[in-house]
């Protein structure tokens, strides 16, 4: 059951705190791990994503995220980034803020096109539902935001900027570990024939994601049950 509603996402120990926290079932994670492996039950593997290099910037901000991926509060530190989603012989790209306190998708945008209107667009939309006065907000040093509408957008709303250093994706490790969860317990599963089922698919992960995945790091809860209930 836990294998068919999750789609084989989760490993042992996800399995068994899937377990005690769906139907009150509290098993040893030796014995999960031993039952799993006798009925030849194996989750999801992630694969890296390959590392594209950075065009020439214009604004560069300093890393004062510099790696303290931890939030003691809700809208303090925000990362955000750019991935591609292979289509046939053609690429979609997902923007994506996501708020470091309960690892929430904040906002995302889909887009044919990999430019400064997508960042722009999420920045926008994400400006819709938070109040983002004072927020930092990491990225790498892609050109979309090195680019002067970036900043100037970031700054008219008080909006801190921060940047990884040239070259360093570990700067912005959070980020590239949520598009790995993406690719790999979603994407990598299906074979989509049109762009449309492609889109429906990663709506549907994002609201699986924020509403329903639980995560050890949040009590074992979704981040959008730990941003009501703890926040």
């Amino acid at each position: 059951e836990c294998r068919k509603r999750t789609r084989g996402i989760y490993g042992y120990l996800r399995t068994r705190t899937w377990l005690e926290k769906f139907h009150g079932l509290k098993i040893n994670h030796k014995r999960v791990y031993r039952l799993m492996k006798e009925l030849g039950i194996r989750s999801v593997i992630r694969r890296k994503k390959p590392y594209f290099g950075t065009k020439e910037a214009y604004v560069i901000s300093d890393n004062v995220l510099n790696r303290e991926f931890q939030a003691t509060r809700p809208l303090e530190k925000w990362v955000t980034d750019i991935t591609y989603l292979p289509f046939g012989q053609s690429f979609l790209y997902l923007s994506t803020i996501y708020d470091l306190y309960n690892n929430e998708v904040i906002a995302y945008k889909i887009s044919t096109r990999n430019d400064i209107r997508l960042v722009l667009d999420t920045v926008k939309k994400a400006m819709r539902k938070r109040k983002t006065r004072g927020i930092l907000l990491h990225s790498d040093r892609g050109f979309q935001y090195t680019s002067k509408p970036y900043n100037q957008l970031l700054k008219r709303h008080g909006i801190q900027a921060s940047m990884s250093r040239k070259g360093n994706c570990h700067d912005n490790a959070c980020m590239e570990s949520f598009f790995g969860h993406l690719k790999s317990e979603s994407l990598r599963l299906h074979r989509f024939t049109s762009q449309k089922q492609l889109v429906d698919e990663v709506h549907r992960y994002i609201h699986f994601y924020n509403h329903q995945r639980f995560q050890k790091k949040l009590s074992n809860l979704s981040p959008v049950e730990y941003r009501t209930k703890v926040a």
